[in-house]
């Protein structure tokens, strides 16, 4: 899994058993961090053309590889590699997602199957082609009425009216992490910039009043809404002390997050963000829910986790990605499978 934070290959190895509901263990988990280059160049991928994207793309699954082949060294037998990829364009309503790394070249390079390429099929078929996540939010974590994820962005995965939906919420850590880059910070730790700051009050209206919330699910984000709709934004206040502006967008984050839920909710709570101390505190001061924090395994790889449990439907041809979720035309199996060479 790598995150549109930009922090690093996620990487977990995962057992799924199915009894009376599906169950996992996880084996090992580790994170591969991104040098300042890959940061740099995965973060600009966006701007360059797609011979300069398809460039990178290779340069990138040799990495991926590299990560793959280090981390399974002493696993034993691996029986495939679920692959997320890095996403550079996300337009749904343009019919467009992209994520580099989702080709036969990967399994080539590690020697065994690899599924991939989880979202274009959903957007073929008129869905946003995300959240993807509640499927194994829905498996995997059935104590919870909701499953909260706080990483680039925040999104959410819940039931209603028997129906599971999800959808994204706001901007965190793609804005946040910037700000704190304005420290010399890859990270706001703790949160510990956004609680020294003060509200501006101009700022937190500006943002609240994005069209994006009164947008109704399914909806998703991307880097490109972040750009051009919130930075613009931030950039009228930027004589403004970064602590103020990190503070004011963290009240404007749990915000909006907390009008997403009844005071009866118990939520799960994974993703950079849940670290983030500050944030959690405005979370519980906004809403009366229930918000769970759970062992730092989960708030780090449940992404990881929950797409190598995609990756198992698909090779089972099942289900995997929901259309009350994504507004496709059906309930489908998505993702695209390949087979080293033999």
């Amino acid at each position: 899994m790598s995150g549109t934070s930009l922090d690093g290959l996620d990487l977990v190895c995962v057992t799924f058993e199915k009894k009376q509901h599906w169950e996992f263990q996880i084996l090992k988990a580790k994170t591969f961090s991104y040098n300042k280059h890959w940061r740099k160049k995965l973060g600009q991928l966006y701007t360059q053309s797609l011979q300069k994207i398809k460039a990178v793309e290779d340069d990138f699954i040799v990495l991926m590889a590299s990560c793959i082949l280090d981390f399974t060294k002493d696993l034993g037998a691996v029986d495939f590699v679920s692959s997320h990829g890095h996403t550079v364009f996300h337009q749904p309503d343009k019919g467009i997602t992209l994520q580099i790394g989702n080709t036969a070249f990967l399994s080539k390079q590690i020697n065994l199957p690899v599924v991939c390429d989880f979202r274009s099929q959903d957007v073929a078929l008129g869905g946003q082609g995300a959240p993807l996540v509640p499927v194994g939010d829905l498996c995997l974590f059935k104590n919870y009425s909701a499953c909260l994820n706080l990483g680039g962005f925040a999104n959410v995965s819940k039931t209603k009216d028997s129906k599971v939906i999800a959808y994204d919420i706001c901007a965190v850590n793609t804005v946040m992490n910037l700000l704190a880059q304005e420290k010399a910070m890859e990270f706001d730790t703790n949160g510990a910039l956004a609680k020294a700051g003060k509200m501006i009050p101009e700022l937190f209206n500006s943002l609240e009043s994005l069209n994006f919330y009164h947008k109704k699910y399914p909806k998703s984000l991307g880097l490109e809404w972040v750009n051009s709709k919130v930075l613009p934004i931030l950039d009228l206040f930027h004589q403004t002390a970064v602590e103020d502006r990190i503070h004011t967008f963290a009240q404007h984050i749990a915000k909006q997050i907390a009008s997403n839920f009844l005071s009866s909710d118990k939520i799960l709570v994974s993703g950079g963000g849940a670290k983030n101390h500050f944030l959690i505190t405005l979370l519980k001061q906004n809403s009366k829910a229930n918000f769970m924090i759970p062992d730092s395994e989960v708030i780090d790889f449940k992404e990881a986790l929950i797409f190598a449990f995609l990756g198992l439907l698909r090779m089972k041809n099942e289900v995997n990605c929901l259309a009350s979720v994504t507004g496709s035309k059906r309930d489908h199996s998505s993702g695209l499978i390949f087979y080293p060479e033999k």
